[in-house]
């Protein structure tokens, strides 16, 4: 199930409850119409008679029928706080589906236009393939062999800060769960999880050197004005802006190809880091301990299963979901402009033979 039609069928479900609710509003209020109608009868009894027994009766009966109308009173009370609160429901889930409807028509003009540029490309490959008919067949070998070749191992760096200053976060339990998904997919063996803790602003440079990572995974605090919260010397705040974060990471966007922000307020660094590297996450708004280690766990799971950058990303975000976390609109998906997230795979099956697409294509460029 899409997360569209599970928005569409949580939206129809609260609406019928709110009918069945209304139903019962009305039996409630019938039953308030018939006890008037009994207190005003007894009332009616007691001014025509002196007879002291039939007066005590009728009292009795108007007692009862005023507790009867309280009681429904009561139970009218509660049915409109429920209706009042499944209306919002529905309000934010038709907030979510809007969203989601446009996020899935942005994809599908993105799709429409990335099968456009792949056409095109195919038409620009095969003219440079005529016009440089001497390289042809050397070159359709390289191209032969990189489809045959087994994937290199890529390396995992989860960069940590927590200053002593700010709110305590479950850094080392997000590292854990990554390692652990990790660790049970399929490809395991292809990724390899580095991490660094307490990280200060002068050691982002030297760690990326030394570590030369395919995957930069960032955990920590972010400010509201897109900035990342690393340590200085002294353990307490230093912040990095989307522009340094972005000129560091071009002098290495060669090695590296996907940073995750797995911080508050980071989708700015997401966005803009974009430009030197493949694709990136980062997060529109706050995000909680928990959907932030839910996330992040699925994401590199799926990854290890091989899938694209787009599948892993929308696993984690049903995850979420699947979780009860209703926080799956908070993380943001940026690719490289020309790039396609289905089509971008940091981990692929060991031993992948070239699609008979692909072979079809390069033996026709051969003959």
């Amino acid at each position: 199930m899409s997360i569209i039609e599970s928005y569409q069928n949580s939206i129809k479900r609260r609406r019928e409850t709110i009918t069945r609710l209304l139903n019962e509003k009305a039996r409630e209020s019938t039953k308030i119409a018939n006890a008037s109608k009994k207190i005003d009868s007894a009332r009616s009894a007691i001014s025509r008679t002196n007879n002291q027994t039939t007066i005590k009766n009728r009292l009795r009966d108007i007692e009862r029928a005023e507790k009867d109308k309280s009681e429904s009173y009561k139970k009218i009370a509660s049915i409109d706080g429920k209706i009042s609160k499944l209306e919002k429901e529905i309000a934010n889930d038709e907030k979510r589906l809007n969203q989601e409807q446009m996020r899935e028509q942005r994809r599908q003009l993105k799709k429409d236009a990335d099968l456009q540029r792949k056409t095109q490309r195919q038409i620009d490959s095969v003219n440079r393939t005529l016009q440089l008919h001497e390289n042809v067949q050397s070159n359709m070998q390289d191209q032969i062999e990189a489809l045959k070749r087994l994937p290199e191992k890529i390396t995992v760096l989860f960069l940590a800060a927590n200053p002593k200053n700010t709110n305590s976060l479950r850094l080392d339990e997000e590292a854990r769960e990554i390692q652990e998904r990790i660790r049970k997919s399929e490809y395991r063996d292809t990724i390899t999880f580095e991490s660094r803790w307490a990280v200060r602003t002068g050691d982002i440079i030297e760690v990326i050197n030394e570590v030369k990572p395919d995957i930069i995974h960032f955990s920590g605090h972010g400010n509201e004005y897109g900035d990342l919260v690393f340590e200085n010397e002294y353990g307490a705040s230093k912040t990095v802006t989307k522009e340094a974060m972005a000129l560091t990471i071009s002098t290495v966007s060669d090695k590296v190809r996907f940073m995750f922000f797995n911080a508050c307020f980071s989708a700015e660094q997401a966005e803009s880091i974009v430009e030197y590297i493949d694709a990136a996450i980062g997060m529109t708004d706050s995000i909680g301990d928990s959907a932030a280690v839910a996330f992040a766990a699925q994401f590199y799971s799926s990854i290890g299963y091989g899938k694209s950058i787009k599948t892993a990303f929308d696993q984690a975000r049903a995850n979420l979901m699947l979780e009860g976390i209703n926080e799956e609109d908070t993380p943001e998906l940026y690719v490289k402009l020309g790039l396609s997230a289905d089509d971008i795979y940091l981990v692929r099956p060991e031993g992948i033979e070239s699609s008979e697409e692909d072979k079809a294509i390069i033996e026709e460029l051969l003959r």
